[in-house]
C-alpha cells in the first residue's frame, strides 16, 4: 500500500481528531512557525522597515563575528549567564523542592510560595535597585561602610566591574520559581509504593532512591523545567535593562536579547536584527536538544 494512501485514510479516520486540533495549529503556525520563518529570511536582507527589504545574502551574518565586537561581547555574556545561571538554577531548584517537599503540608505550601514569589513579583527590580543603589542610602554601601569596609559609596551599575556578576545573582534569584513548582508537582506525583518495590530490591538509602527512582519518574517535569530554564537563561534582557539600562556601561552586561532590540527597536536595521535572532534560535534549539538527550540517560 502506498504511504501517501495509508496517511491520508489515517486522517480521514481521524478527521474529528484533527478537526479539533485544527484552531491549535492554525495559531501556532501563524503565531510561532510564520515568524520563525520570516525572520530567517529577513537575515538575509537588508530591512529598515521603511523601504522594502534588499538581498544581501550572508552580509548580516559576516558583519555579525567579523565586524560587530559588540555582538561578540553580548555572545560571550549570553553564554555566560547559561552556562552559570542555567545549570545552577536547576540544580537549586530540584534540591529546594525535594527539601520542602519532605516538609508538613502546610509548612511546604508556605515556602512554595515562598520561593515562586520572586518570579511574579512586580517590585522585583525595585528592590535589587535600592540593594545596590549608587550612594550611601544603598543597602549594600550602606551596609559595608558601617562595617568600615570602604569609604566612599561604589556606583555598581556604573562600574563595569561589577554589572555582569550582580546581575548573574539576580537572574539566578528570579530563575527559582517555575523549574522549583514544576519539580514540586513532580516529586507530589512520584508513586509511593515505588519506594516499598525498591527497598524489597535492595535500595537501601536516600540517594538510591533519588537515583534510581525519583528522577526517573520525574522525566517530564525535568525536561519542562531543563527547556524553561535554558530559554530564560539565553533570553535575559529585563533585568539587564531594568538595573544597569540599555546599553550597559562599555557593554559589560550587554546579552544578544537586549543586542537585538537595540538594533531592531532604536536603530531599525530589521534585517541585520533578524540575522541576530536566527542565531539565538539555532544556539537555544542546539542546547535545548542537547538537554533532552542528557535527560534521556538519567536512572538509565
Amino acid at each position: 500500500m502506498d504511504y501517501k494512501d495509508t496517511t491520508w485514510s489515517l486522517i480521514k479516520k481521524n478527521r474529528q481528531s484533527y478537526g479539533l486540533m485544527a484552531p491549535y495549529y492554525i495559531l501556532f503556525f501563524t503565531f510561532t512557525i510564520l515568524p520563525v520563518l520570516m525572520a530567517i529570511a529577513l537575515s538575509f536582507t537588508s530591512f529598515n522597515m521603511f523601504q522594502f527589504p534588499t538581498f544581501v545574502g550572508w552580509q548580516n551574518y559576516t558583519r555579525l563575528f567579523l565586524e560587530n565586537e559588540i555582538f561578540i561581547v553580548a555572545l560571550q555574556n549570553t553564554i555566560i549567564f547559561a552556562v552559570v545561571t542555567g545549570p545552577l538554577s536547576f540544580i537549586l531548584c530540584f534540591v529546594f523542592a525535594w527539601i520542602i517537599n519532605e516538609l508538613p503540608p502546610k509548612i511546604r505550601a508556605f515556602m512554595t510560595l515562598v520561593f515562586y514569589a520572586p518570579s511574579i513579583s512586580g517590585n522585583v527590580f525595585f528592590i535589587w535597585s535600592y540593594f545596590f543603589s549608587g550612594d550611601r542610602e544603598g543597602l549594600v554601601n550602606g551596609t559595608l561602610i558601617a562595617l568600615g569596609v570602604m569609604d566612599d559609596p561604589i556606583n555598581w551599575f556604573r562600574d563595569q566591574r561589577f554589572i555582569l556578576p550582580i546581575l548573574l545573582v539576580v537572574q539566578l534569584w528570579m530563575s527559582l520559581g517555575v523549574g522549583f513548582l514544576a519539580f514540586i508537582a513532580g516529586l507530589q506525583t512520584v508513586d509511593r509504593a515505588l519506594y516499598e518495590a525498591g527497598s524489597v530490591d535492595g535500595i537501601r538509602n536516600r540517594w538510591q532512591e533519588l537515583w534510581f527512582i525519583t528522577l526517573p519518574s520525574m522525566r517530564p517535569q525535568l525536561l519542562f523545567a531543563a527547556v524553561m530554564q535554558i530559554t530564560t537563561s539565553f533570553a535575559v534582557a529585563d533585568i539587564v535593562t531594568q538595573l544597569a539600562g540599555m546599553p550597559t556601561v562599555n557593554y559589560a552586561g550587554d546579552t544578544i536579547v537586549t543586542h537585538l532590540l537595540d538594533i531592531g527597536w532604536i536603530r531599525f536595521e530589521m534585517g541585520y536584527a533578524a540575522a541576530v535572532a536566527t542565531i539565538l534560535f539555532l544556539i537555544m534549539v542546539g542546547t535545548n536538544k542537547a538537554v533532552q538527550r542528557l535527560l534521556k540517560k538519567v536512572g538509565t
